[in-house]
């Protein structure tokens, strides 16, 4: 994924403005590749439900067949972490159910780790080596 110069913006919120931009990297358990085919368009589909419902904006997204890329702006008062908890968890269940393939091939859909960085300050190399800690996990 390459972030384009994205001009900044900023919100609004009852005592608060802010921008708060994040590069978020997360695989499937095993790193297995199974965000193929119609999974990652389901996939997109929810992660963008998700984002509209908890109030955060999915910049970018590119999902891969062994891990996805986000760029997330969201409210610092909501986190990063509980965008990310949401996306993984509504996500898990939703394609778990309608992909039976995914209950058999693995015993949860998602790693419980995550690599977030603010954006612009991470390297090609960190995210490459991030992602290829993942096969044993």
């Amino acid at each position: 994924m390459e972030i384009k110069n994205i001009s900044k913006s900023y919100k609004k919120a009852s005592h608060l403005t802010f921008s708060c931009q994040y590069h978020v990297i997360f695989c499937p358990k095993y790193r297995r590749t199974v965000l193929i085919n119609d999974i990652d368009k389901r996939l997109k589909e929810i992660f963008i439900k998700v984002a509209e419902e908890h109030d955060f904006t999915i910049v970018e997204m590119e999902v891969m067949p062994d891990h996805v890329h986000l760029l997330i702006d969201c409210n610092p008062r909501f986190g990063i972490m509980n965008c990310i908890n949401k996306l993984k968890g509504r996500s898990s269940n939703i394609l778990r159910s309608e992909f039976k393939e995914l209950k058999s091939k693995l015993p949860s859909l998602w790693t419980r780790s995550s690599f977030i960085s603010t954006v612009g300050s991470v390297s090609l190399e960190v995210v490459k080596k991030y992602i290829e800690e993942q096969k044993d996990k």
